[in-house]
C-alpha cells in the first residue's frame, strides 16, 4: 500500500475506515464521518480558543480530583453505534476531533484517543462549521450515546445545552445567555458562568 502524504491521493468518494485513517501522513485535518472524509475548518480564530481555555480552565479544575478526563482537540475520538461493543480500527468509520470532551470511563481510552462515547462534549461554532455541528454532529453524538452535549456560540454568546433522554434522543434543556449559568444535566455541583466563559481577548481591549 502507498504511503499517503498528501490529501490529493485520497479519492473523497470512497469509503474509508479509522485503520486507513491511523496511516494517513498529510498536513490537512480531516475527520471521518461514516466513512466519508470531511475537511475540518481552518485554524480557529482567537475568539474560538479564548472561549476553548476559558471553558479547559475552568473544567480542569472542576475534574482535577474526580475520575473523569477533560481533553481538548486535536484529540480523536472514534464513534459508532451505541448499541454495539467496542470495536477493532478497520470496523470503525467515524473519527471525530470535538473542540472539548470529558470521558468518565477510563477503559474507553487508549494511546490513540476515545473509543467510544465520552460522556459530555461542548463544541464551540465557527462560520466554517456551524451547519455540520448543528445537524451532521447532532446526529452522531446521539446515535453514539453521547449524554450530554453543548453547542457554544460565541457570535450570540448563547450555550445550547442538549440531554439524551430515555428513548434516546436529545431533548433541549437549556440555552443560556452571557447572563446566565448553566449546570451540566451530568454534574449538578457544577456551574458554569456563561459570561466567564465568552470572556475574550477582544473584550479586554475596549
Amino acid at each position: 500500500m502507498p504511503k499517503i502524504t498528501h490529501l490529493s491521493q485520497l479519492d473523497l468518494n470512497q469509503t474509508y475506515s479509522y485503520a486507513d485513517y491511523m496511516t494517513w501522513r498529510f498536513d490537512e485535518a480531516v475527520e471521518l464521518i461514516k466513512g466519508k472524509i470531511m475537511l475540518m475548518s481552518p485554524a480557529p480564530n482567537v475568539r474560538h480558543q479564548d472561549i476553548s481555555m476559558n471553558l479547559s480552565g475552568l473544567l480542569r479544575d472542576f475534574f482535577k480530583q474526580k475520575k473523569c478526563r477533560v481533553y481538548a482537540a486535536p484529540f480523536d475520538v472514534r464513534l459508532y453505534d451505541r448499541k454495539k461493543s467496542i470495536l477493532a480500527n478497520q470496523d470503525i468509520h467515524t473519527v471525530v476531533q470535538p473542540d472539548l470532551c470529558i470521558i468518565c470511563k477510563p477503559e474507553l481510552l487508549d494511546e490513540q484517543g476515545c473509543n467510544g462515547a465520552p460522556d459530555w462534549i461542548i463544541e464551540i461554532l465557527s462560520p466554517g462549521n456551524s451547519k455540520r455541528e448543528m445537524k451532521i454532529k447532532y446526529e452522531l453524538y446521539q446515535e453514539s450515546g453521547v449524554s450530554e452535549y453543548w453547542l457554544v456560540d460565541p457570535v450570540h454568546k448563547v450555550i445550547q445545552q442538549l440531554v439524551l433522554d430515555e428513548t434516546g434522543c436529545y431533548q433541549l434543556k437549556r440555552i443560556a445567555t452571557d447572563e446566565d449559568s448553566v449546570t451540566p444535566h451530568l454534574f449538578p455541583d457544577l456551574v458554569v458562568n456563561a459570561a466567564e466563559v465568552f470572556e475574550t481577548w477582544q473584550d479586554q481591549q475596549d
